[in-house]
């Protein structure tokens, strides 16, 4: 499991005063670039080599403007050429679940421009953070 905390800025917010649907995309987005950090793998998008294949989020409960959440980032599913990530964002200050959400990603060649095989170094990573059912 890898957890990232991050606090709620006020343009994160809607007019009615909560978090924005939006905005939980960024704080997954955020999740998932630390996820992959601690895998070992650098942000350069020369190379890079994963595609965001689908993703949702259900919403719980409310969050608001400068609450610290955290987010934690479990991987859930390990294919042949995609793996799936389950996120669960709750109040730090609380301890309230305010979100849940996933991420299908698949492994992907640009050059080529079609998924490849997950390498057994990535697949050893994914498993060792892999949700114990």
């Amino acid at each position: 499991m890898q957890e990232t905390q991050l606090t709620v800025r006020f343009c994160e917010t809607d007019a009615l005063g909560h978090i924005n649907n939006t905005s939980y995309f960024i704080y997954l987005e955020e999740a998932r670039i630390k996820f992959f950090e601690l895998l070992g793998y650098s942000m350069d998008t020369n190379e890079w080599n994963f595609i965001l294949a689908s993703t949702k989020c259900d919403f719980v409960s409310q969050g608001y403007f400068n609450q610290i959440l955290s987010v934690k980032t479990f991987v859930t599913h390990v294919g042949t050429k995609s793996f799936e990530i389950t996120h669960e964002i709750s109040c730090t200050q609380t301890g309230q679940l305010i979100a849940k959400g996933n991420a299908v990603i698949v492994y992907f060649d640009f050059n080529e421009q079609r998924s490849k095989p997950i390498p057994a170094l990535l697949r050893e990573g994914l498993e060792e953070h892999k949700l114990a059912v």
